[in-house]
């Protein structure tokens, strides 16, 4: 085993070079670029990367911020091209179950972050989404490095995804959100946004208000034997196999306990899963990181696809709080709307992954970083509860994972409750439960209008591992909240700890601000509050 470890090290390192030796073989010599590429270059964080990666895109075309943002772009995508292959190369050298775990999460990672950068690319060039989609498909993309990384040290296992790290495709996605923050700057568009983006359909009217909605179902899924569709999967296969366009696609889940762990992919859009309600249309797994799985491959149902609707679903997952992470729901859908459905674990319940989504009267049950990710998220009208957890840990209910000051990400509680759950309340003055925490270094939670009851510490919120980490660069913030644990006389002291009292600043995390709600949410008439 010894050698086998020694090799499989001096495999990496060799491959590490060698990606490192492709790096700089096409950077070339950039000593005489001209002065305009470095001054453009240098109004970025990386500007090194920008300048070597930029050099080979004819840099004298660069006569405006508009004509370096495309430049920026194209070579952030053609270094994702070259990354993908580097990740590629990866499962060649996998010395075990672990290591072809992470490196199957890194490549499925990697590719959808060369989509991100493609479908932002096209759209600006065309002239087709806006500067706010565009931050939202690179905040994204750069969410998705992050992804692999985290996945990979969970098992100790960043050696071995450093040739990923190498190709600087982090810094390039970096480069590329701080440019595209000076045309947000110069329209403030995500306030403006009335209309339905372009690449919006607008026949998706009263989708999850409407009763008539199951007679609209594509497909129905029922246990009963001799239904055609017993299982979600089988379903979710069918409208693959078939020609429908980009059109909306009806599940509808009768009555029933499905024990399936469902993925929908990037080339599934506008998917959506209708129940009989949470309390009889439930999708439940137990895929645990103590069975094996990384916490990204835990999810009882994992959504990458844009436009994801769910209506009357509980998303469960029963590892149980001994077993560590273990995700119920993990989404990474664009403009996605759950409505009345309940979310159930207890470490890692919901990983709201990464796009703008939205959550409205629904439940969410767990302990430990309950509501956790790098989305652009709003809870609306929702029950948080925390549960009783293993002896000795602390319940936190949110653990956001911004990494770049300028993506625009965060999650918002907004008009909702935060109560103990019935096994926690016996033991309530024994378990220590915080607001959140600081998954990475620009971490952004607010909670607006919301209850919080007896449970919630004084402090209300914990640093991450007992660290000063991010504890300057965060942005956790209360509104005009109340109940009994909402005094914020005891709330922590923390640079980047806010208590809100002008509207105009608690505005930036609602509906309309956030997620830039009023216009696509329009679409599916899914009731919803645009401003506090």
């Amino acid at each position: 085993m010894g050698l086998i470890k020694l090799f499989v090290s001096i495999l990496l390192a060799i491959f590490a070079l060698l990606c490192l030796f492709f790096i700089v073989s096409r950077i070339g010599d950039h000593e005489s670029l001209d002065d305009n590429l470095n001054r453009w270059c240098q109004t970025t964080p990386h500007p090194k990367q920008c300048m070597h990666l930029l050099g080979r895109n004819k840099p004298h075309l660069l006569r405006n911020i508009t004509d370096f943002r495309v430049v920026a772009l194209q070579a952030t995508l053609d270094q994702a091209h070259f990354t993908r292959g580097c990740a590629s190369n990866l499962e060649k050298i996998c010395p075990n179950e672990k290591s072809k775990a992470v490196w199957k999460d890194c490549y499925k990672l990697v590719n959808n972050t060369i989509l991100q950068l493609n479908q932002t690319l096209l759209g600006l060039q065309n002239n087709k989404i806006s500067d706010f989609d565009a931050q939202t498909w690179l905040s994204a993309g750069l969410t998705n490095l992050q992804t692999c990384f985290s996945g990979s040290s969970e098992w100790n296992l960043t050696k071995f995804v450093s040739p990923i790290k190498m190709s600087n495709l982090t810094e390039m996605i970096s480069n590329s959100l701080a440019i595209n923050q000076h045309f947000l700057n110069e329209t403030n568009e995500s306030e403006k946004v009335e209309e339905f983006p372009k690449w919006v359909r607008k026949k998706d009217r009263k989708l999850l208000q409407s009763r008539s909605v199951y007679s609209r179902a594509n497909v129905t899924v029922s246990q009963v034997k001799g239904s055609k569709f017993r299982t979600i999967q089988s379903a979710i296969d069918y409208a693959m196999s078939i020609n429908r366009g980009n059109g909306r696609f009806i599940i509808y889940i009768k009555r029933g306990v499905y024990n399936e762990n469902i993925v929908i992919g990037n080339d599934l859009k506008n998917i959506m899963f209708l129940g009989d309600g949470l309390r009889y249309t439930i999708i439940t797994g137990d895929r645990s990181i103590s069975g094996g799985f990384t916490t990204y491959s835990t999810a009882t149902v994992g959504v990458d696809g844009t436009g994801f609707m769910a209506r009357g679903i509980t998303f469960r997952n029963t590892a149980g709080a001994e077993k560590g992470q273990a995700v119920a729901l993990r989404s990474a859908s664009d403009l996605s709307v759950f409505y009345a459905c309940s979310f159930e674990g207890y470490q890692d319940t919901v990983f709201a992954l990464s796009q703008r989504q939205f959550y409205k009267l629904c439940y969410v049950y767990g302990t430990v970083d309950i509501i956790f990710g790098n989305a652009a998220v709003v809870f609306q009208n929702c029950i948080i509860f925390a549960r009783r957890p293993l002896s000795g840990q602390a319940n936190m209910i949110t653990a956001q994972g911004r990494g770049d000051p300028f993506q625009n990400t965060g999650i918002s509680i907004h008009n909702s409750r935060v109560l103990a759950a019935p096994d926690l309340i016996p033991v309530v003055g024994s378990v220590r439960t915080y607001l959140g925490r600081p998954w990475q270094e620009y971490s952004r939670t607010v909670y607006l209008k919301t209850f919080m009851d007896t449970h919630i510490n004084p402090q209300g919120w914990y640093p991450w591992g007992n660290t000063n980490f991010a504890l300057n660069t965060l942005y956790f913030g209360e509104y005009d909240c109340f109940g009994p644990g909402a005094g914020t006389e005891n709330r922590v002291t923390w640079p980047g700890y806010h208590v809100i009292t002008s509207p105009n600043e608690a505005s930036q995390f609602t509906v309309e601000r956030l997620i830039s709600g009023r216009g696509w949410l329009r679409a599916t008439e899914v009731p919803f509050i645009a401003g506090l």
